[in-house]
Order: C-alpha cells, then sequence, then structure tokens
C-alpha cells in the first residue's frame, strides 16, 4: 500500500455538511490518501510520514466534483440544431433522433475513443465521478453497446432505453415499450446500475407519465435504481412520479408547481432534484429557482447534462457559475450541489466529500479559495489531482 501526502494546501473544502454552508472548510491541514481512501487528515504539522508527498503551493483543494447526469456515449454532431434554437426554433427532443442515426453508424472502438475524450475534457475540469446514460442506440443492441463502453469510464451507468421513440417505432408506441421494458431491458440490466425515463407529456417524442410508470417499474423490478427526467419543456407529472417511486433523483425541474416543490420537499431524504442550468443556458429557457428549492428544504444537486442537442458543455465549474448568476445559489450552495449533493443524488456516500474513508477523490484550483469557481467564470482552474503520476 503506497500511502501519499498532500500538503501546502491552502484551503481545504471538505464538504463534510459541517458550518453554516455545510463545506466544513479547514485551513493549515494535510492530508494522506492511501489505497485511493482517505486515511488521515488534520494539522500539516501533525502530518504522518507517507511514502510520496505532493504539495499543491497554497492552491485550494476541494472534493472532485461528482458529475451526475451526462449522455456521452454518442456519435455526430448538431451544430447546426444550436444555431436554429438560437434563431428561435423551440426545442421539442426532435434532435435526439439525429445523434440515435449518427451512433448506430459508429463502430465500438470509434464509440469508446469519443467517450474517453469527454470523461479526459471532464476530468481537466474537476470532475472524478460522472454517471453516463445510454439512450442513443435504441435497440437492444445498441443500448448494451452504450452501456458496456460506459461501464469502461465509470461504475454509475443508466439504461435509458426510454429517451424518445424511434423513429421505426413511430407507429407503434406501445411495440417500443414492450421492447424497453422486456427484452431490451433483461439484455441491459446487467451492466447498469439505474434506469431512467425521459417523462415529457408535451413532447410527441418522450413518453407519458403513465408510460413512465411502466417503465420504472420494470427496471425497479429488474433490480434498477430509479433516475427520472422531468418537468424540463413544461408542467408534467415527471416529479411527482420520481417522489411517488423513490427515485434517486429527478432532473431538470424547469417547470415545477408548488404542488412539486412540496413533493420534493416531504422526500428530501430520498428524491434529490438536480439541476441542469446548462440547459437552460443553451436553450434560453427559463432557469429554475433554485434558491427557492432550497428555502423550501428540497435536497440538490448540479449536473452538466453534457449531450450533443442540449448542452454539449463538461464543464462542472461552468454549471457552477451559472447555478451562482442565474439561480440564485451562493457559492458556497453550488459547490456543495456539486459534490455532496451531487453524491447524494447517486445515493453515495463514498464521494463528493473529503472525510476518512472516503475516496481519495480531489480537485484542485489554482486559486486560493473556491469562491474563484464563481467569480471567475470560464477560466480552467479546476483540474482532478492525479495521485498516480
Amino acid at each position: 500500500m503506497t500511502s501519499i501526502l498532500i500538503t501546502g494546501i491552502g484551503e481545504l473544502v471538505t464538504c463534510d455538511g459541517t458550518g453554516e454552508d455545510q463545506l466544513g472548510i479547514r485551513s493549515g491541514t494535510a492530508l494522506v490518501a492511501a489505497d485511493d481512501l482517505i486515511a488521515w487528515l488534520g494539522p500539516a504539522a501533525q502530518a504522518p510520514a507517507a511514502d510520496r508527498r505532493i504539495d499543491v503551493g497554497g492552491r485550494a483543494l476541494i472534493p472532485g466534483f461528482v458529475d451526475s447526469h451526462s449522455h456521452l456515449v454518442f456519435a455526430g454532431d448538431r451544430g447546426q440544431e444550436f444555431a436554429a434554437r438560437m434563431a428561435g426554433r423551440p426545442y421539442d427532443g426532435g434532435g435526439i433522433g439525429t445523434t440515435v442515426a449518427a451512433t448506430r453508424d459508429t463502430d465500438d472502438a470509434g464509440l469508446s475513443a469519443l467517450v474517453a475524450a469527454r470523461v479526459a475534457e471532464a476530468r481537466a475540469q474537476g470532475t472524478t465521478t460522472i454517471e453516463i446514460k445510454s439512450g442513443y442506440g435504441l435497440t437492444v443492441a445498441d443500448e448494451v453497446r452504450a452501456l458496456r463502453i460506459a461501464s469502461d469510464f465509470t461504475s454509475e451507468m443508466t439504461f435509458l432505453g426510454a429517451h424518445v421513440v424511434p423513429a421505426e417505432f413511430a407507429a407503434d408506441r406501445d411495440a417500443y415499450l414492450d421492447l424497453v421494458t422486456g427484452p431490451m431491458l433483461a439484455a441491459a440490466a446487467p451492466y447498469a446500475r439505474w434506469i431512467d425515463v425521459f417523462c415529457e407529456p408535451s413532447s410527441p417524442h418522450a413518453f407519458s407519465g403513465e408510460e413512465a410508470r411502466r417503465v420504472l417499474l420494470a427496471g425497479a423490478e429488474a433490480g434498477l435504481g430509479l433516475r427520472v427526467h422531468g418537468n424540463q419543456l413544461g408542467p408534467g407529472p415527471g416529479v411527482q412520479l420520481a417522489v411517488e417511486l423513490g427515485a434517486a433523483s429527478v432532473d431538470h425541474c424547469t417547470h415545477l408547481s408548488n404542488a412539486d416543490v412540496d413533493a420534493l420537499s416531504a422526500a428530501r431524504d430520498t428524491t434529490v432534484a438536480t439541476l441542469l442550468p446548462g440547459v437552460e443556458f443553451c436553450t434560453r429557457s427559463p432557469y429554475p429557482d433554485a434558491a427557492r428549492l432550497l428555502g423550501a428544504g428540497v435536497s440538490i444537486a448540479l449536473a452538466t447534462d453534457c449531450n450533443p442537442g442540449t448542452c454539449y458543455s463538461s464543464s462542472m465549474p461552468w454549471v457552477i457559475s451559472l447555478a451562482v448568476t442565474a439561480m440564485g445559489l451562493t457559492p458556497a450552495q453550488a459547490v456543495y450541489a456539486a459534490t455532496a449533493g451531487s453524491a447524494a443524488s447517486l445515493r453515495r456516500t463514498d464521494i463528493g466529500r473529503l472525510v476518512v474513508g472516503a475516496r481519495a477523490d480531489l480537485a484542485v484550483l489554482d486559486a486560493p479559495s473556491y469562491l474563484h469557481l464563481a467569480y471567475r467564470p470560464g477560466v480552467p482552474i479546476a483540474r482532478a489531482l492525479d495521485l498516480d503520476s
């Protein structure tokens, strides 16, 4: 077992839930990692001996970001769709079919290389855990392939066969639901931890509340945890369904009624509202009122939703900046939501916090304080700390 002592930490943000802002900030602290876990944390002057030493030179050290919502297994480009949207065309999910076609036409090696590049891009911006969904194959073989490729990069794989109804089933939605909840689920479940569904009755391409319920109940019976895309394009049943079925996360939450907020507040220990402000930025949609959610006692997370259509960005620092400038969060609340909050949405306690026994997933900032994540938007000051180099 090789131990590594990390010293020279200007500000240590533990996100351990202590202090008024929950960030548990410490100064004059050192940390020892061993076997990829935090083995010791305390005053630098009392640090034990270790096999190796890394001096971060007065920089801030924070938990690695937990990106709990991404769609990285895809091929193709939808830049023209983005340009059209900026010119006023509304988004309804229809462009997903373009990505499905390009992804189906790309071989395993090509897809794997694309995912590897995107994961490396995320790590270069401080992300150490990333959830990856399928959903751009929409055949049994292509969905399994997406999950198998994702498993090379994460342990948080999500089966999203119910992303949209593919073109070949446009005239027979029930037949596609039979496929998703039957043979496709049976083949995909061994490669997935979660099941997700795009519950959006206002879109002709996505799924109604009853269709989503059918998908989620089948996934639960197959032993998968539940996640929901809900209330993105307009008011709908997604949030209420997620809470009713005990989903770990309901994501987007752009259009919420008072009843939705009340339901999320009552389920704060079970269901996290994962906010994806990059999508609102890239679709010119209204932002969720994150401050309202926190004020109501809702548990929230932040994630990128990195995807080719509505947010082609893997930058969690940018998401934090948007959460502060456009959604009413303080810098501390945004950092907590992007680390411990997102870990909670994956029902993980071993990531998103820097405490003894947790994973030594660390991000270092080229700045003296976490405040610079929102204070310096667009500047690449965060990176995952590589303990193997």
